[in-house]
């Protein structure tokens, strides 16, 4: 395995530029998917290579319950400071363990939490909308979970404050963030930062993509572009600065809304899943790839030689 190893814990750095780019050549649709698939992947070989670093760094202490053959210096060969780099890893893993957990948990308790305190208002069973007698103007989309459905709730002071046309923009919106489970690419991407901090960036990328993808099915479903962008812009300047609504921190971000809305006034984006190979976003498109497609390698052939080695060192 040598120093390739590493590789892994540092190529997230290449996906750095598509996250700047990535909004100028594809539609917010594509550039949601494209971010979080990127920050999956790599994230994922960010854990295995920390996972092979423990396993190799920490065969020879005393105590560990695997194969006493594991501990033989041609395995601990395989990587540098074998010592020092297994105990590291044993610790950053605890920490990238600790964090998704508490991403997770939090994650579900916002949505429970949420759900229970719509629990005793009047419902109509056949719309999707909740609405809080609340003079402090908001809204937001509260997705399922496996006893209750998703929910767009909006208090009385943001749908009074909205015309009609306004009104149908904002419950829009919200309903695009639940048909398309933008909370999942959230979630998603904040799992992927727990796991590589290089990876923190994408958060903030895919949560402006997910508003923006939101903002073009509401246009859509609307069929007026700048109604949709009169309402986003009401709608932040409505919202108290600072403040979150309950239950809307892990699943829906503002974003910039000066750029969603002079998005909003601009023509429909592409609908192409890859920027132009000669454009900025093109390149920087293949950047990422690129190393992405390094990472998966590179963990793939760390893992097939320390399996050869640990098998040729432990006795059948």
């Amino acid at each position: 395995m040598g120093v390739f190893v590493f590789l892994p814990l540092v190529l997230p750095l290449t996906a750095l530029p598509i996250v700047r780019v990535a909004g100028q050549h594809l539609h917010p649709r594509s550039a949601t998917r494209l971010l979080t698939v990127l920050g999956c992947v790599l994230a994922l070989c960010s854990t295995v290579c920390l996972l092979l670093l423990m396993v190799v760094g920490t065969a020879q202490l005393p105590g560990n319950p695997l194969p006493d053959g594991w501990s033989d210096p041609e395995v601990r060969a395989v990587v540098p400071y074998p010592e020092v780099t297994g105990t590291t890893a044993i610790a950053v893993l605890a920490a990238v363990v600790a964090a998704g957990g508490v991403t997770v948990h939090r994650h579900r308790r916002v949505r429970t939490r949420a759900h229970a305190a719509l629990a005793g208002l009047p419902h109509d069973p056949g719309s999707d909308l909740a609405v809080l007698p609340d003079p402090e103007p908001y809204a937001y989309a509260l997705p399922g979970t496996s006893r209750s459905p998703g929910r767009i709730v909006a208090s009385t002071g943001m749908l009074s404050a909205l015309d009609r046309d306004e009104r149908e923009a904002l419950l829009a919106h919200e309903r695009a963030h639940l048909t398309s489970r933008h909370h999942r690419y959230l979630l998603v991407t904040r799992l992927a930062g727990c796991a590589n901090p290089l990876l923190r960036p994408l958060r903030e990328a895919v949560a402006y993509h997910a508003e923006r993808w939101a903002d073009e099915d509401a246009a859509d479903a609307v069929g007026d572009r700048k109604v949709t962008a009169r309402a986003v812009a009401r709608a932040a300047l409505l919202a108290p600065k600072g403040v979150s609504a309950p239950g809307i921190a892990a699943f829906a971000a503002a974003g910039p809304v000066p750029r969603r809305v002079a998005a909003l006034l601009e023509p429909v984006p592409p609908s192409r899943s890859w920027p132009p190979a000669a454009s900025p976003a093109g390149l920087a498109a293949f950047i990422a790839a690129a190393g992405t497609t390094v990472s998966a390698v590179s963990s793939l052939n760390a893992s097939l030689a320390l399996f050869l080695v640990l098998k040729a060192a432990t006795p059948l």
